[in-house]
């Protein structure tokens, strides 16, 4: 699969997209058939889960990339990402509307109170401008250095993410996911590190 055609991607592209709606669709239809006993419960998690998904993959597809040779995965990362915003927006949603009914003030109180509600809150303010300079207009605005620069904040909002979710699990002892999550991410973020360190030039020895 390391030289699909063009048609091909547009096929895998569209593959890719119709699975990433799924869990939402599942959300919707639970919610809406009653399948949920609480249905404010099941989508605030299952939201947050899966934008903790896509964060996952996005982060995996360039190591992905590098390791199989599989260059047209450049051409899903833009989707799976914007996905992962997509998500993170359902998330914050659910806190806003079901939680606080569009008070803001209550919720920028509640953002301020809880510590695991302010870090998540901040993760999800650093998406906004990712999800909104994915454009290929707005890199050719930006250029394409200072494009990569804002895009690195993804190395930012992983971390938070994942202590958003640690935290928000340890009212419940309940370490299992966070863990499995937080690996993962360290895995990646660590394979990134290691590249970064071995492709610099070694000093000259006299």
């Amino acid at each position: 699969m390391a030289g699909l055609n063009s048609k091909q991607v547009s096929w895998v592209k569209a593959a890719v997209f119709v699975l990433s709606l799924i869990p939402f669709a599942r959300l919707v239809w639970g919610t809406a058939s009653g399948s949920f006993s609480d249905p404010l419960a099941a989508i605030t998690l299952g939201s947050g889960e899966w934008a903790l998904y896509f964060l996952c993959i996005t982060l995996g597809m360039t190591p992905l990339r590098r390791l199989t040779g599989w260059n047209w995965l450049v051409k899903l990362r833009r989707m799976v990402g914007l996905f992962t915003f997509f998500y993170a927006l359902v998330h914050f949603t659910a806190f806003l509307w079901f939680d606080h009914f569009f008070d803001v003030p209550a919720m920028l109180a509640d953002v301020v109170k809880r510590p695991f509600i302010l870090v998540g809150f901040i993760a999800f303010v650093l998406l906004i401008p990712l999800a909104a300079t994915s454009t290929n207009a707005m890199i050719k605005r930006l250029g394409g250095k200072r494009w990569q620069w804002l895009h690195r904040l993804i190395y930012v909002i992983a971390p938070l993410a994942i202590l958003h979710f640690w935290w928000m699990k340890e009212g419940k002892n309940d370490f299992a996911e966070p863990i499995v999550f937080g690996s993962i991410v360290a895995a990646l973020l660590a394979l990134r590190v290691f590249w970064h360190f071995r492709r610099k030039p070694q000093p000259v020895r006299a």
